[in-house]
C-alpha cells in the first residue's frame, strides 16, 4: 500500500522533480546467539532453568530498542569510556540491552579484569560439605544448582541449574569465560553460569583420567571467538578441542609433580602452575610446546594463588603468625633473569578476587570504592557452614583471626576434591561479548 501511494505520487510530479529515495530495507535479523556456533550440541535453557528476581531480570533476547543508536556519533573509544564508568554488572546489562552497536562494542573490550565493577559470586546450593583430598566422587548434576549474587547489589540474586538431559554423573574441572566445565569418562559438558545454556563438545579419548586425578579445564578465549579452544589437563596429557571441530588433539605433558594446580592468562600467555615456584608457559601454535619460566627460588609459599592484574602477575600468599594469619602479595619481576618475586606493601587502587579452589578464575578490580568495596583487599569466595557467609574481605598485611582463615586455608599439599563444586567468582559470558 505504501509503495503504491509513492508510485501514484511520482506520476503527478513534474519531469524535472527528483525521485524520492526508496523505502528503507527491512530491519536485519538478530545476531545469531551461541547456538549458531558449529558445536556438537548447544541447547537453550527453558524459562525454568534460570529464574531471577525482578531486580535482576532484563530482556536481553528481545528486539533491540534503538537499532544502531548513534552509531556514527559514538565511536568505539567513547563507548569503552562509558563502560569504564559502570559500578555493577546491572549497569553492564542495561548498556548492552540498548542497541546492537553498543552490544557489539563489548566484544572489542580489553581483558575483563580491567573493569571497575566486581565479578558475581557463585554459591552452590545444598548442604555444606568440607573439601577433602580423599577418594574422589563425581557430581550428580541433577542436584547441581547455584545462586549468583552481585557484591554491589546485595539484595538481588539469580537462581540457576544445569539443563535437563545432561549426563548425570560428572566431574567438575573448573570455570572459564563464564562457563562451568565438566567431564566424565568420554563426555564433556560446558554450562553457562548465567543462562544455563549447555554446550557438548565431541567425545573425549577413552581412559583420559581427567576426573580421577583432579583435572583442570579452561577456554583460551570466549566461546564465540575465532579459534577459541577448550583445554583439559590430566595428570599426563593435555586434550585440546578447537571449537567448531569434531575431534580432540592429545598432547603429552612432562611434569615433575604430575599435578597442575592453577592456570592463568597473562599478556596473551597461558601460564600453568605445577607448584608455587614452578610455572610453565604453554604455546599451542605453530605446535604444542611447554616451557618452564626461570624464577629465583627464595622462599616456599604454602597456600598461594596467582592473579593477573593489568601488566602485573601477582601471587597471593597466606602465612601464619601465632593465632592469626597474614596475607601477602608478590609481583613477579620479569626484568631480571631469572625472574624474581617482589613483595608489595600495598595493592594501591586495586582489589583481588580469589576462590578457594585454584581451578577457578581469579580477578583484579580497580577502584572498588565505586561499588562499595575497598581497595588493598583480597575478596575470598569460601565455603562456610553459615549460608550467609559466602565470601570475606581480607586487608593486605593485616592479621586475620584463625577462626576466619580456617575456611580459607587449602594448602598445595591437599588439592581440592574434584567431586566438589565450590564457591567462586565469575564474570558471565555476556561480559566477554557472547551476544
Amino acid at each position: 500500500m505504501v509503495g503504491s501511494r509513492r508510485r501514484r505520487g511520482r506520476a503527478r510530479l513534474p519531469p524535472q522533480s527528483a525521485e524520492p529515495p526508496p523505502p528503507p530495507p527491512p530491519e536485519e535479523e538478530e545476531d545469531a546467539a551461541l547456538s549458531s556456533r558449529e558445536v556438537t550440541t548447544v541447547e537453550r535453557p527453558s524459562k525454568k532453568t534460570c529464574s531471577a528476581s525482578a531486580s535482576t531480570t532484563l530482556a536481553l533476547s528481545g528486539p533491540y530498542v534503538c537499532g544502531d543508536l548513534l552509531d556514527s556519533l559514538l565511536p568505539e573509544i567513547l563507548l569503552h569510556g562509558i563502560i569504564a564508568l559502570f559500578d555493577s554488572f546491572h549497569d553492564f546489562l542495561a548498556f548492552i540491552s540498548t542497541c546492537r552497536s553498543w552490544r557489539t562494542a563489548v566484544s572489542t573490550l580489553p581483558f575483563v579484569y580491567t573493569f571497575s565493577f566486581p565479578p558475581l559470586h557463585f554459591k552452590p546450593d545444598g548442604p555444606y560439605v568440607h573439601p577433602h583430598s580423599g577418594r574422589i566422587k563425581p557430581i550428580l548434576l541433577s542436584n547441581c544448582k547455584w545462586q549468583l549474587s552481585d557484591p554491589s547489589k546485595k539484595n538481588s540474586s539469580l537462581a540457576c541449574s544445569v539443563p535437563k538431559n545432561s549426563p548425570n554423573k560428572i566431574y567438575y574441572l573448573g570455570c572459564s569465560y563464564g562457563y562451568l566445565i565438566f567431564s566424565h569418562k568420554e563426555h564433556c559438558l560446558l554450562v553457562d553460569v548465567y543462562t544455563g545454556t549447555k554446550v557438548m563438545p565431541p567425545k573425549l579419548p577413552p581412559n583420559n583420567d581427567l576426573g580421577y586425578f583432579c583435572g583442570i579445564g579452561i577456554l583460551t578465549a570466549p566461546l564465540i571467538s575465532p579459534n577459541s579452544r577448550l583445554l583439559l589437563f590430566s595428570r599426563e596429557s593435555m586434550f585440546e578441542w578447537q571449537v567448531g571441530t569434531h575431534s580432540w588433539s592429545e598432547h603429552t605433558l612432562t611434569l615433575d609433580y604430575e599435578l597442575i594446580y592453577q592456570i592463568v592468562f597473562f599478556k596473551g600467555d597461558i601460564i600453568v602452575v605445577e607448584n608455587p615456584l614452578r610455572l610453565h608457559t604453554v604455546h599451542l601454535t605453530p605446535q604444542f610446546s611447554m616451557q618452564e619460566l626461570e624464577i629465583k627460588k627464595e622462599f616456599a609459599p604454602i597456600n598461594s594463588w596467582l592473579v593477573a592484574c593489568d601488566d602485573m602477575l601477582l601471587m597471593v600468599d597466606q602465612t601464619y603468625s601465632g593465632e592469626s594469619a597474614i596475607f601477602r602479595v608478590f609481583r613477579l619481576n620479569f626484568s631480571v633473569k631469572p625472574a624474581k618475586w617482589v613483595k608489595l606493601d600495598k595493592l594501591e587502587n586495586y582489589a583481588l578476587f580469589v576462590s578457594l579452589d585454584r581451578r577457578n578464575p581469579t580477578f583484579c578490580c580497580m577502584s572498588p570504592e565505586r561499588w562499595g568495596g575497598k581497595s588493598n583487599c583480597i575478596y575470598f569466595a569460601k565455603l562456610s557452614k553459615d549460608p550467609g557467609e559466602t565470601w570475606t574481605a581480607v586487608e593486605l598485611g593485616q592479621p586475620v583471626p584463625n577462626n576466619v582463615v580456617n575456611f580459607i586455608f587449602y594448602a598445595i599439599s591437599t588439592p581440592p576434591d574434584c567431586g566438589l563444586l565450590s564457591s567462586l567468582w565469575v564474570f558471565p559470558s555476556l561480559v566477554y561479548g557472547s551476544g
